[in-house]
């Protein structure tokens, strides 16, 4: 198994960030809830502590023993992690001024500094806790300072223990990638996780975990399936088969376009068109989460019925990725959101389930695509969710209008890609709203659909941003599905973050 970093969740919104920029070090790093370090510490080089939402003295604080990890390996403290090894040797933390949120400034760094290499004082750093160690224990020695923060770095003597009151990981401190880079080096990690290495080793491990068996696999058309098919087929080949269901609320022309790109691909993939059936299930269903679960039963019963004319199946392949991995395991044991990828096919048809990318981060699947040597196209393609278009068609949902909501959204889609928006924004799309307005079209007036488009900025999902487009760009969108699309004359841009809308409007 390869070298890797642990990093124990303390429930920061940044912890997720931690890890990409350790991976993105060429550093394999896992993410465990904060008192479940691995009894299996095979490869562990060393422990991150991340940041928290509580105050270290909370009664609901999270607290870990760390007695067995403190100097058996090296260890950094991120914020409240600082704050915790401090506070649980004997030093004091109590709440601190509202100057040390935001940017501040280093402006003492000690000289010949493991952790801090490279780093000169004035390098700005982002703050972002209601707390400060206001004393620090006995063994503690001072490493960085800024005008108002003492001890904003300090190093445990006699222990390769570290502690940061500020946060590397952000973008806002320049250079916290060189004090992260720096831990990993004083670990001893040879830093040569890459996604030529994974590929490498995972067909190896699919090798040898699936032998001869047979695994099925449902592909969506999206990212993260299509690597999955690719990655599964390097290892297995014929003993994998695809299967493809148009639920007839895919984007336009998806599954024809699908089927092709996969057929390029060498798969072996049954494209199964049913989107009849869901129809008939999903007609004057309106609430949402009844609609997702009509599509969710209803792809699950066309897959098992796929299955079943197959012979000797033993797995089932998933596309599932780390974010989901984490959020279904949150950690204080309350599941944050049942993610169709984890969970729902295998429990009803008694298959096992193989999961290769089930430790990688988005980013990191498009890496591994691009190294697999699949399309441009089919790696950089936005998230798509499961439901399709039937959670961007509020209320019922008629054949009718999938047609208007296709050929909308294949407008918009098409122009983004034109005019070189697509690859800037994480994910966009159309929405049809059970909104009709009155316009003017010719000579008369008319009484029709609203399309709201979205587009957002992201990295990972978690949060978003709505992507400010050009004025020029929406003018014409605009234009186009009013002129051509029937049955739409008005359209509207979302203008929303994430918190607290999501993504999708159902």
């Amino acid at each position: 198994m390869h070298e890797k970093i642990i990093i124990l969740d303390f429930g920061s919104q940044t912890t997720q960030l931690i890890g990409r920029r350790v991976r993105e070090l060429n550093t394999y790093c896992e993410i465990v809830p904060f008192n479940k370090f691995p009894q299996d510490a095979t490869g562990v080089k060393g422990v991150i502590l991340s940041g928290s939402p509580y105050s270290v003295y909370d009664k609901n604080a999270f607290k870990a023993d760390l007695s067995e990890i403190r100097k058996k390996y090296p260890v950094l403290g991120i914020c409240y992690g600082a704050q915790f090894l401090a506070y649980t040797s004997g030093g004091t933390v109590e709440s601190a001024n509202s100057r040390e949120y935001g940017r501040a400034k280093l402006t003492y760094i000690e000289g010949d500094n493991l952790l801090l290499k490279g780093v000169v004082p004035g390098a700005q750093i982002w703050m972002s806790h209601g707390d400060s160690i206001t004393t620090l224990p006995e063994s503690f020695r001072v490493i960085a300072s800024t005008d108002d923060v003492k001890a904003a770095a300090y190093k445990v003597e006699g222990e390769e223990t570290w502690g940061v009151q500020f946060h590397p990981e952000v973008f806002h401190t320049t250079d916290g990638t060189k004090i992260l880079d720096n831990f990993l080096s004083i670990c001893g990690c040879s830093k040569d996780w890459t996604p030529a290495s994974f590929i490498e080793d995972t067909v190896k491990e699919l090798k040898a975990q699936l032998k001869d068996d047979k695994v099925i696999l449902a592909l969506s058309g999206g990212v993260d399936s299509s690597v999955t098919a690719v990655l599964l087929n390097k290892a297995i080949g014929k003993n994998l088969t695809c299967i493809f269901v148009d639920h007839g609320l895919l984007r336009k022309n998806e599954f024809e376009n699908v089927l092709r790109d996969y057929e390029h691909l060498g798969l072996n993939v049954i494209g199964v068109n049913a989107s009849e059936k869901f129809y008939a299930r999903l007609a004057g269903v309106t609430e949402p989460e009844e609609k997702r679960k009509i599509i969710g039963k209803g792809f699950i019963d066309v897959f098992d019925e796929e299955a079943h004319k197959l012979k000797d199946i033993k797995w089932l392949g998933q596309g599932t990725i780390y974010p989901d991995v984490i959020e279904s395991l949150s950690i204080t044991g309350t599941v944050i959101k049942s993610h169709h990828n984890v969970g729902g096919l295998p429990e009803k048809m008694n298959l096992k389930l193989v999961e290769p990318l089930r430790l990688l981060f988005k980013d990191e699947v498009r890496r591994v695509g691009t190294e697999l040597g699949m399309m441009p196209h089919l790696i950089k393609r936005h998230p798509f969710p499961g439901p399709g278009l039937g959670i961007r068609i509020l209320g019922d949902i008629t054949a009718e209008k999938v047609r208007v909501l296709q050929n909308a959204d294949d407008i918009y889609i098409s122009l983004m890609k034109e005019w070189g928006l697509y690859d800037k924004v994480w994910q966009a799309g159309a929405i049809l709203l059970p909104i009709r307005s009155v316009g003017v079209m010719g000579d008369e007036r008319t009484y029709e659909n609203t399309i709201a488009l979205r587009a957002v900025t992201s990295t990972d999902a978690m949060t978003a941003d709505w992507a400010q487009l050009p004025y020029e760009f929406l003018a014409k969108v605009s234009n186009e599905i009013i002129n051509k699309v029937k049955g739409v004359n008005r359209v509207v841009y979302d203008i929303s973050s994430k918190p607290p809308a999501t993504i999708e409007w159902e």
